[in-house]
C-alpha cells in the first residue's frame, strides 16, 4: 500500500478544498520538523467550507511526514468517511475534534498535542503560568478540562466545550492540549506560542529563585495585541509560510 499515491489534485476536488488539503498536509509535516508528534497519535484536523461541518483529519497509522494532501481523510461529525479511502481515522480524535467542530463555528482548525513540556504543565494543579514572555500571551484564553481517561466516548463531549467556552486553548488536564483558531496558519501560530510558554515555564522552575511576576494589565495587554497581530494583519500567515520554506530548505518538498 502506497500511502502518498497520488499527490495530484483529484477532479472532483475543488480549488478551495484542494488548497486547503495543501495547507493541513503542510502544517503536519512541520508538526513533525519542530519535534512535536507523538509517534502515530494525535490529530489535526480543518473544517471544510459549507453547512455541513465535515473536515479533513489524517489516515491513523501513518507518520506525520506520509500525510499528503490526496491521502488526509474526509469526515462527518460521527467520524464517518465521507469518501472511499483504505485508512481509518483515530478513533480517539472524534469526541474532541467532532466536539468542537460542532459547537464552534469560529474554529476551523484543531491540534491536539501533548509534547514533554506541555504534558509536564498541565499535569501541575497551576497550569500555565503568565509571567514569560509567550505565557502572557495566552492570559485569558485558555480553558481546563479534568482528565476523563482516553477521549474516546460521546458523553464527554458536552463537559470538553463547557471547558472551552469561548476560549481558544482546551487544556486537557494530566493530558495535553487543543488549540484551535480561524484558520490553520492561525492554529499553528497558537500552538507554537503555546510550546514556547511551556518550555519556558519547565525551565524557569528547573532554576532556583523567585520569578519576577507580570502584572495583570500586562498579560491581558500581551494576549489582545497577539490577537490583533495574528487577526488584522496577517502575521500567522506569513509565520506559517516562512516555516513551510524553511522545512522544505532543510528537507526538501514533502511530497
Amino acid at each position: 500500500m502506497n500511502a502518498i499515491a497520488p499527490i495530484t489534485q483529484p477532479s472532483h476536488c475543488s480549488d478551495e478544498e484542494w488548497a486547503l488539503r495543501v495547507q493541513l498536509a503542510h502544517c503536519y509535516h512541520l508538526v513533525d520538523y519542530f519535534g512535536w508528534t507523538e509517534t502515530i497519535f494525535n490529530h489535526i484536523s480543518a473544517r471544510l467550507p459549507g453547512p455541513a461541518h465535515h473536515y479533513l483529519v489524517n489516515p491513523f497509522g501513518l507518520n506525520y511526514t506520509e500525510v499528503t494532501p490526496a491521502n488526509l481523510l474526509k469526515v462527518d461529525l460521527h467520524g464517518r468517511k465521507l469518501e472511499e479511502s483504505p485508512f481509518d481515522a483515530n478513533p480517539a480524535g472524534f469526541a474532541l475534534h467532532s466536539a468542537v467542530h460542532g459547537a464552534r463555528d469560529d474554529i476551523h482548525c484543531l491540534i491536539h498535542t501533548h509534547t514533554t513540556p506541555i504534558s509536564a504543565i498541565v499535569q501541575k494543579q497551576s497550569g500555565f503560568s503568565h509571567d514569560n514572555f509567550y505565557g502572557a500571551q495566552l492570559y485569558g484564553r485558555i480553558g481546563y478540562h479534568e482528565f476523563e481517561g482516553i477521549t474516546l466516548f460521546d458523553d464527554e463531549k458536552v463537559r470538553m466545550i463547557e471547558s472551552l467556552g469561548d476560549k481558544h486553548i482546551l487544556v486537557l488536564r494530566n493530558h495535553g492540549i487543543a488549540v484551535g483558531e480561524s484558520s490553520i496558519a492561525n492554529t499553528f501560530f497558537l500552538l507554537w506560542t503555546v510550546q514556547r510558554a511551556a518550555e519556558i515555564q519547565c525551565a524557569a522552575g528547573a532554576l532556583g529563585g523567585e520569578d519576577h511576576p507580570l502584572p495583570v494589565a500586562i498579560q491581558a495587554k500581551c494576549t489582545d495585541l497577539t490577537a490583533m497581530l495574528i487577526r488584522e494583519s496577517g502575521f500567522a500567515t506569513k509565520f506559517f509560510d516562512a516555516m513551510v520554506r524553511k522545512m522544505h530548505t532543510s528537507r526538501g518538498p514533502g511530497w
